[in-house]
C-alpha cells in the first residue's frame, strides 16, 4: 500500500483510538472515585450511581473501531482522490486555525445530525442505544450504535477532506475531537477545561 494509506487512515485510527484512552481513562476514574473537590463540578446534583455500562462501553468502542476502520479502508480508492496530504507540514498558526475551523464545521453539522437522530424512527432503531447510559462517565461517550460511530466519524472528517488538511492536522483535530467525546460524557464541567478556550464553548 502507498505510504499515504498508512499515515491518513492508519494513522488517523490509531491517534483517535490513542487520544480517547488518555483521555477517558483518568476521567473514567474520577467519576468512579467521585472525590470530594470534583464534586462542585458534577453536573449531576446525585450521587453517580454504579456505572453498569462500563464494561458494555469498552466492548462496543472496540466493536466501533472496526466497523470504523473496514469502513474507512473500503472508502479508500475515494479518500486516496482527497486533498489530505503528507506534504510540507504548515506552520503551527496555520495547523490551529484549521482546527479551529473544523471544531466549529463538526459543531454545527454534528448538531442537526444529532436532531435527525432524535426523529422517532432512528431514535427507536440507532440512537436510543446511547441514551441507555443515565449516568454519564467518559468511558461511555462511545457507547453507541456502530452506524451512529460511523456517521459521526465521517462528519468529523468532512472538514479535513473539504479543505485538503495536510495528515498531521487531521491528527490534531482527532485528538482534539476525542477529547470532546470523553469529557462531553465525563460528568463534570471543570471551568479550567481547555474547551472554554474555544469562543462561545459556554454558549
Amino acid at each position: 500500500a502507498e505510504p499515504l494509506f498508512w499515515w491518513f487512515p492508519v494513522g488517523s485510527l490509531v491517534v483517535s483510538v490513542v487520544a480517547f484512552v488518555l483521555y477517558a481513562t483518568p476521567l473514567t476514574w474520577l467519576a468512579s472515585a467521585d472525590p470530594a473537590w470534583a464534586r462542585p463540578y458534577r453536573l449531576q446534583h446525585r450521587p453517580p450511581r454504579e456505572q453498569q455500562l462500563v464494561g458494555a462501553s469498552i466492548g462496543w468502542w472496540v466493536v466501533n473501531n472496526l466497523c470504523l476502520a473496514v469502513v474507512t479502508v473500503a472508502a479508500w480508492p475515494l479518500l486516496r482522490r482527497s486533498g489530505v496530504h503528507m506534504g510540507t507540514l504548515p506552520s503551527w498558526w496555520v495547523v490551529a486555525g484549521q482546527v479551529l475551523g473544523f471544531v466549529y464545521l463538526d459543531d454545527f453539522l454534528y448538531y442537526w445530525f444529532h436532531r435527525s437522530m432524535h426523529g422517532r424512527w432512528l431514535y427507536k432503531r440507532v440512537h436510543g442505544w446511547h441514551h441507555r447510559i443515565v449516568t454519564p462517565w467518559a468511558v461511555t461517550g462511545h457507547y453507541m450504535h456502530p452506524v451512529e460511530y460511523v456517521l459521526t466519524g465521517t462528519i468529523a472528517l468532512l472538514g479535513p477532506l473539504l479543505l485538503g488538511a495536510h495528515v498531521v492536522t487531521l491528527w490534531v483535530w482527532f485528538a482534539v475531537r476525542q477529547w470532546e467525546a470523553a469529557e462531553g460524557h465525563c460528568g463534570y464541567d471543570f471551568p479550567t477545561s481547555p474547551t472554554h478556550l474555544f469562543p462561545g464553548s459556554d454558549g
